[in-house]
């Protein structure tokens, strides 16, 4: 081509040549091409440079409706195509039939040139309608790999079997004594499993307690100073990958570009990829529509079932480069030195330790009853109970963003579990069982707490099943776990993973009980139940609320959240939500496991999260 798109964006005044520079000798570092690193890494906008090349006389020309030949596409590796913008199809009238965004790539040219011993044929087309198209075409081992690669290396970690067959033999085994007990001695039967429940409860939430009074003590651990940042040299600081896998959030593209831009880290060490469905037209025509600078790439995910966020970061990870590897939500907003804290920490800890979990809690904690409540469980959640886990040694169920994992050994554990839809409480028990650590650091990510009752369900009840599927993999062999991770480790899980459902299922049955013996008096009641066992159900009911309203309470100071304080004794209410959830998920887990719950966000009226936070 005669012309040369980078001195055609200097001319039109969309570059200017100190960044024409840098753009240069970080094309040459990275192997990245011109284009791509000037609209990733936001030096131009997407708009600004169709004005340039639209005022140049160029089209730009649709391509989902192009022909291609398999056999030309075979000659092309897909990371050679993203990274170049580029794309060849076909052969036609003795040319190779070539989309590309930049038509001055010389490299790109002579590639074409040289793997099929003919000239190209350049058509003009939007870099990402060219992104779309070649992981489409060529994307299919990344995404086969992406699902299957865990099943196929450690098949006993994978969800992809929900039930095995000895699980359903004991479960129908204890369905079938219970039934036969009933059937026997009703009364007798009924007064175990009452007791048996009601206990179950009680040692749960005490277990949570002891956890949250171990985890207050935590500000003297693992914490990284202002001073550590501050010595930090940005020149030594390694390439750091931020996955954002987004589902239909085209509202909320714009306000994670602002976020992402606050992020104190070098923005050639940033490699943050946008994971985009194959479906998702919505998200991409948003990113397109961008009429300011994008500070990431984005990467389409080919599809493939099953349609989950872990089949997607795993997806992304074929095309990080990072050493180190975080996950933001769309609308996250992670405390601006949290990368550094992040390297910092990895510093100072031993190597088997592979990831640092933040802490994670809302901006919009005071919108209405359900936010202050969600903000009450997270302040617990993060700031006590992952710390207590910590502190004990215990397996520890990672959030669902803001896990900062070395990359190599993050690949080495077989990355995420695309079947299980709590991938990253699963990723913690992994990584524990295989000697690796992980660390709590004191950080925060920000989000948008659910702040619809319905759409809250959905989300929990997701998560609920996820824990599930948690327990019921690693619970295949319950002696070769034990060995695995000892007993401090075995009774943890099981009573914080396994627990953790369970208690939320038998709450209602405990309620219902207590309820009908305090307001109805039925003498059926008294017939089926002695007063010494509803003496037991009633007091481990009583004391089990007591003590989660008390954990709900200690939640507020570390964060000085003090006019949350009353709302933990609503925590009862809170609670009964959370069993329809586990309900809900529990029938998904039988019927549909795999089903990823979609939750939608955008729903806060809070338009400033910066002066909430404060």
């Amino acid at each position: 081509m005669s012309i040369s798109i980078p001195e055609l964006l200097i001319n039109d005044g969309f570059i200017s040549t100190g960044d024409q520079e840098k753009i240069k000798n970080f094309s040459e570092r990275s192997g990245l091409s011109y284009l791509k690193i000037a609209l990733n890494f936001g030096y131009i906008s997407r708009k600004n440079y169709e004005r340039s090349l639209t005022n140049a006389g160029f089209i730009f020309e649709p391509v989902r409706e192009q022909a291609f030949d398999t056999e030309v596409l075979k000659k092309i590796e897909l990371k050679f195509a993203n990274d170049h913008i580029a794309l060849p199809l076909r052969i036609e009238n003795n040319k190779v039939v070539t989309l590309m965004s930049d038509p001055s790539n010389q490299l790109f040219i002579e590639f074409i040139r040289s793997t099929y011993h003919k000239e190209p044929e350049i058509i003009i087309a939007q870099d990402l309608d060219i992104t779309w198209l070649s992981h489409k075409l060529l994307g299919e081992k990344y995404v086969k790999s992406s699902v299957f690669e865990l099943l196929k290396r450690d098949p006993k970690s994978s969800a992809s079997t929900t039930f095995t067959s000895a699980q359903l033999i004991g479960i129908f085994i204890i369905i079938g004594i219970t039934a036969i007990g009933l059937v026997l001695s009703f009364k007798n039967t009924s007064i175990i499993i009452n007791v048996i429940i009601s206990t179950f409860f009680l040692i749960a939430i005490i277990f949570k307690l002891f956890l949250a009074l171990v985890g207050s003590r935590f500000e003297l651990h693992q914490a990284v100073s202002k001073a550590d940042v501050r010595n930090i040299i940005d020149d030594t600081l390694p390439a750091y990958t931020i996955l954002l896998p987004v589902y239909k959030e085209d509202k909320l593209i714009k306000k994670l570009i602002w976020n992402l831009q606050s992020i104190d880290y070098p923005r050639e060490q940033l490699d943050i990829k946008l994971l985009i469905e194959e479906d998702d037209d919505k998200t991409l025509k948003a990113v397109q529509n961008l009429d300011f600078p994008g500070v990431f790439e984005v990467i389409i995910v080919p599809y493939h079932l099953p349609k989950t966020k872990p089949k997607a970061c795993n997806y992304g990870l074929h095309f990080s480069r990072g050493k180190y590897l975080t996950i933001y939500d769309a609308e996250d907003i992670p405390d601006t030195d949290q990368l550094k804290k992040v390297v910092s920490l990895f510093s100072k800890l031993p190597e088997n330790y592979i990831c640092v979990q933040s802490a994670l809690n809302y901006f919009n904690r005071n919108e209405n009853f359900l936010t202050r409540m969600f903000t009450l469980e997270y302040s617990y959640w993060f700031d006590y109970m992952l710390p207590g886990l910590d502190t004990l040694d215990i397996p520890i169920p990672l959030g669902g963003t803001s896990n900062h994992f070395k990359m190599d050994a993050l690949i080495e554990l077989g990355a995420w579990d695309p079947f299980n839809v709590t991938e990253d409480a699963d990723l913690g028990v992994r990584a524990y069982a295989k000697g690796y650590k992980v660390a709590i650091i004191n950080s925060t990510t920000y989000e948008e707490a659910n702040n619809e009752p319905l759409n809250w369900i959905r989300q929990r009840s997701r998560w609920i099943k996820g824990y599930m599927q948690t327990y019921l993999v690693h619970m295949r062999n319950p002696i070769a776990l034990l060995k695995k991770i000892g007993w401090r480790g075995f009774l943890g899980f099981n009573f914080f993973i396994g627990a953790t459902s369970a208690t939320f299922l038998v709450y209602p049955l405990l309620l219902g009980i207590f309820i009908s013996y305090l307001i109805f008096d039925f003498s059926t009641m008294r017939t089926l139940f002695p007063d010494w066992v509803l003496f037991i159900s009633i007091f481990n009911l009583m004391v089990g609320n007591i003590l989660m309203i008390y954990i709900n309470m200690m939640a507020v100071f570390k964060r000085r959240f003090f006019e949350l304080i009353l709302f933990a004794i609503a925590n009862p209410v809170y609670w009964l939500m959370h069993s329809a959830a586990a309900y809900m998920g529990l029938y998904q887990l039988i019927v549909n496991p795999f089903y990823w719950e979609k939750t939608t966000h955008g729903l806060s009226k809070v338009n400033n999260p910066v002066n909430v936070i404060k």
